[in-house]
């Protein structure tokens, strides 16, 4: 991007030109581009949070410690920064600090609606430094899962790990929770793949509807919102959703990603609504392939639903 662009696009060159050469190993490239990310945007946290992970990698713990301090000057609630300095603290065995780092975390997942993350979060803070204050926080956030969400796979996991440190686990493993991709046959990472990144994903949508190409926009915001749900970022999975539907706010793919994605954060009652009103759609379109993948979805989180069991009779 040349000199002459405009300040926004000319972060954005940096920003990118940091992220690529972090995925590639190009560790001092990557912190310079960061750094003139920061430069040309000193207000906003993510070159921030990159620097800070990039100088983790190279060592240089208290510059990356310097670093994810000024990001959530920047943005206090900035997830990614919260967990980049709990993991530096505990790589310097300052593991109280960790804890304290994580208690924070704990707080901005819980605010944001996300229990099984919060209660990862406190059973992480609990393991790093025990405390009567953490394990009462962990149990509580183990109640609270088993009360708001008790037929979520992804709770029913959470809830049990952190049992598995609170006291003996009683809790028998749902089979459900460990599928090979989300319920409309969308691939998800699994343990030998790594997820998508997104930021590339993120960027790459821009790309398209700079270009005028919606359709290609909206297929690009669709693989956004799968890359940011894999990493555990469900607001921007969402923001991604909710991009591409005002693209084509009838696609039924968008649709069925945000009805799982209200679920990951224990939405239920929406989330149920949202395939309800999708089924009725179907219904009229005569979509029997929507029809079938959400009736899937419902017969494995909604049994019980007389609305949705009429809409799959």
């Amino acid at each position: 991007m040349s000199e002459s662009g405009s300040p926004f696009e000319r972060y954005k060159a940096a920003l990118r030109r940091g992220h690529v050469a972090a995925q590639r190993g190009r560790l001092d490239a990557a912190a310079a581009a960061y750094r003139e990310a920061t430069g040309i945007a000193p207000d906003r946290s993510l070159p921030l949070v990159g620097l800070g992970g990039v100088l983790a990698r190279l060592g240089r713990s208290e510059d990356a410690l310097t670093a994810y301090a000024s990001a959530l000057d920047r943005a206090p609630a900035d997830e990614s920064a919260l967990r980049g300095r709990a993991a530096v603290f505990s790589t310097l065995g300052r593991r109280s600090d960790a804890a304290d780092a994580l208690d924070r975390l704990v707080a901005v997942l819980d605010g944001e609606g996300r229990i099984a993350d919060a209660c990862d979060a406190a059973r992480m803070a609990l393991e790093a430094a025990e405390s009567r204050g953490r394990r009462r926080q962990l149990q509580a956030s183990a109640d609270r899962l088993t009360a708001v969400a008790p037929d979520d796979p992804i709770a029913a996991e959470a809830r049990k790990r952190a049992l598995a440190i609170l006291g003996p686990v009683t809790v028998a493993t749902d089979a459900g929770a460990t599928g090979a991709g989300t319920t409309d046959g969308t691939p998800t990472p699994d343990a030998a793949g790594a997820a998508p990144d997104p930021l590339l994903l993120t960027m790459a949508v821009e790309e398209a509807l700079e270009a005028g190409d919606l359709d290609e926009a909206r297929r690009r915001a669709l693989t956004a919102a799968i890359g940011h749900r894999a990493a555990g970022q469900f607001h921007a999975a969402m923001d991604a959703c909710y991009q591409a539907l005002a693209i084509l706010p009838s696609d039924p793919d968008i649709h069925l990603l945000l009805a799982e994605l209200y679920l990951d954060r224990g939405w239920r009652g929406p989330a149920a609504d949202k395939l309800v009103l999708l089924g009725r759609l179907s219904q009229l379109t005569g979509d029997h392939a929507t029809r079938g993948r959400l009736c899937y979805l419902a017969a494995a989180r909604f049994p019980d639903d007389p609305r949705l069991a009429a809409v799959c009779a």
